[in-house]
């Protein structure tokens, strides 16, 4: 794929409101930056509603979309970024725009959802039988809505060939990183995670979350000092 002479890959990502701005994000910007060695893009972005109408935000901004729904119909990958649509996050269904939406998506794309696109991706049917990520503080509650689906709260994303799942939030980055190092290699990943100022790559199997660290006291901070000495003994009476 990392060839000027390929046509760019096309990619649609389908915002469901109110979306994740966050999430909303991370395809164009990773999907941007994935450039052969001459500078020629690889990737093809729209951005699509299920409507064609401008969208809403968790944060409370709006999204206007670059392309109609009928883009979905063209895409080669369709990314579901984040989002709290109360038919697929509570109802276990997709509205009916959303449902058109999906089916319009040619039964051979990729299809990638990422924290709580999940969600829709399940409502779907997508998920079945599949290994799937989603943000850890949601995996209890789609697990209970959508039964069929082996929610993996551990991973921070989930390659299931023609449909993926990553973790919440940066997460999403770390999946897209990963299909463009499938898709065009390790060199083309690594200078698009370069040019995005990211880590290059996290195995797809690493813990979501991360244990507190706090960096030891300086030995000549006496506050720092002070404040390890009393955490050590916080069982203990302490006077001052």
């Amino acid at each position: 794929m990392d060839s000027p002479s390929s046509p760019p890959h096309r990619v649609a990502v389908l915002l469901l409101a109110p979306a994740i701005g966050f999430d909303a994000t991370i395809p164009s910007l990773v999907f941007s930056a994935a450039r052969t060695e001459c500078g020629e893009p690889l990737y093809a972005v729209d951005v699509v509603t299920a409507d064609g109408a401008p969208t809403t935000t968790v944060e409370g901004y709006g999204i206007v979309p670059s392309a109609g729904p009928e883009a979905l119909a063209r895409a080669q990958t369709v990314i579901v970024p984040g989002t709290r649509n109360p038919a697929a996050r509570r109802a276990g269904r997709l509205d009916g725009p959303a449902a058109a939406a999906f089916a319009a998506i040619p039964a051979e794309a990729r299809v990638a959802g990422i924290c709580t696109g999940a969600f829709a991706l399940a409502a779907a049917g997508l998920l079945d039988g599949r290994r799937a990520a989603t943000h850890w503080e949601q995996a209890e509650a789609m697990r209970a809505l959508y039964p069929r689906v082996d929610v993996d709260e551990r991973s921070l994303y989930v390659d299931e060939g023609r449909i993926l799942t990553s973790a919440g939030l940066a997460a999403g980055l770390d999946l897209c990183l990963h299909i463009v190092r499938r898709d065009a290699g390790a060199a083309v990943a690594a200078r698009a995670a370069r040019h995005c100022v990211i880590a290059p790559f996290r195995e797809g199997g690493q813990a979501q979350y991360i244990a507190p660290h706090e960096p030891p006291p300086r030995a000549d901070d006496g506050i720092g000092a002070a404040l390890a000495w009393a955490r050590r003994r916080l069982g203990e009476p302490l006077t001052v």
